[in-house]
């Protein structure tokens, strides 16, 4: 792994974990996690996102980033959560996947603030990272999650992680944000 250095003047770096809504497993197909590094790309590209880490598991997603200072990763994370859940819930519909469309609608009705369908439960439980050991730490611990869960054997064989880019140097996915360290 890459050598690096976190420069605290520069961004506050996160550990972030989002799941959805009754641990249900959306992103069992590759177009559903389309929707998710779609909407990161566009994060990175006009919301202020710096995206250091990450893998889309079947059911939550963990992150690893930074944003610019003018930004707020709370408003980046509302604004992600919120177009890919109409996104989800779009192609929910198209595939027929009406006990997943239900489950979220209930969930949606029972929302403090009532949603068509909550594909996202509240919180994204960001961790503020300190130093370089944490991030290290952080990175292979969501490298390491398709591993634990018997999906691979080698992180960099999970598609949608940041394992590939950090190991392999593979960027097909998604571009991951290293100046900022």
């Amino acid at each position: 792994m890459r050598r690096f250095r976190i420069d605290s003047n520069k961004t506050s770096i996160y550990f972030s974990t989002s799941t959805v809504t009754e641990w249900q497993c959306v992103f069992k197909e590759e177009k559903y996690c389309q929707i998710i590094i779609k909407s990161l790309k566009f994060c990175q590209q006009h919301k202020g996102l710096f995206l250091l880490g990450y893998v889309i598991m079947l059911n939550h997603i963990h992150l690893v980033t930074a944003n610019e200072e003018e930004t707020s990763l709370s408003d980046i994370m509302r604004d992600f959560k919120r177009y890919t859940s109409k996104q989800i819930a779009e192609e929910l519909k198209k595939d027929g996947e009406r006990l997943l469309l239900y489950i979220f609608k209930k969930a949606g009705q029972e929302a403090t603030r009532p949603v068509q369908y909550k594909i996202w439960q509240d919180e994204f439980h960001p961790e503020a990272i300190y130093s370089e050991k944490w991030l290290h730490q952080k990175l292979t611990y969501i490298h390491n999650n398709p591993i634990r869960k018997g999906f691979v054997v080698r992180a960099e064989d999970w598609k949608y992680s940041s394992a590939r880019n950090w190991i392999l140097r593979d960027n097909s996915v998604i571009d991951l944000d290293l100046q900022v360290l």
